[in-house]
């Protein structure tokens, strides 16, 4: 095995990468962090030292993932560790909104097609580009993961249960978008179950980040906790999981 392993964190400038990025680096990983705006990134490097190294990566625009997955080529021959992070909640959200008000405006009767699929081209399309881009990378690795970021409102049987405590806020924007993802997720443990590539889909906690305009309930280090945990198993952990803290699984 190669002696330092190293890691893609997407949408890391900030928020729940940037602490996942932060705590791989205090691990002895050699972090990429992905940021849309390159300078963003190169200070959120030089706040986490020598081992995080700032990507140019839009993971709405391909030729930025072509050109991220050819530097990393470049620079280092593979991959092993991909954590999909990146994602937006929402482009039309007011100042002051809550997300519960939010929500009523994105009915499935009353939602704008044009934010959906704004939302839909990082969440659902910027994942599967990059996954495309930096499978080759991967399959360079002799112990290669991908941890993809999703969230428990995405899932099905949760909100299929009157007694989900965030069931109303569930509708065709943000919440649609992680369950497309995560079954995007299990179409890809299905694609890699007979290779040596483990896939594991994992939701942070309610964490105070601008994702959620700051209204969540957990601090960025508890609510990160889980996708650390789920990225730095060994060698013999598990794939095909989709977990939260600390390791409860989420039903799909």
């Amino acid at each position: 095995m190669h002696e330092k392993r190293i890691a893609l964190v997407t949408g890391a400038n900030q928020g729940v990468g940037f602490q996942v990025a932060k705590e791989l680096v205090a691990s002895g990983v050699t972090v990429l962090l992905g940021s849309r705006n390159l300078e963003r990134g190169e200070a959120a490097a030089k706040e986490l030292g020598s081992l995080a190294r700032p990507l140019q990566l839009d993971v709405t625009d391909q030729g930025s993932i072509d050109a991220a997955a050819d530097n990393i080529q470049k620079e280092f021959g593979r991959l092993d560790l991909l954590v999909q992070n990146a994602a937006i909640s929402n482009t039309r959200k007011q100042p002051g909104q809550s997300v519960e008000e939010y929500a009523k405006t994105t009915r499935p009767s009353t939602v704008s097609l044009d934010e959906m699929r704004a939302v839909w081209d990082t969440n659902v399309f910027g994942v599967i580009a990059v996954y495309q881009a930096m499978l080759p990378l991967l399959r360079q690795s002799s112990d290669a993961r991908i941890v993809n970021v999703s969230s428990g409102v995405g899932s099905l049987a949760l909100n299929a249960d009157p007694a989900f405590p965030y069931r109303s806020i569930f509708g065709p924007v943000y919440p649609a978008s992680k369950t497309a993802l995560n079954a995007i997720t299990l179409a890809m443990m299905i694609e890699l179950e007979s290779t040596g590539i483990k896939v594991n889909l994992v939701s942070p906690a309610f964490t105070k980040t601008n994702l959620n305009g700051y209204a969540g309930t957990e601090s960025l280090e508890d609510g990160s906790r889980e996708v650390v945990r789920v990225a730095l198993l060994d060698a013999d952990g598990p794939t095909g999981t989709f977990t939260r803290w600390e390791n409860e699984t989420i039903p799909w």
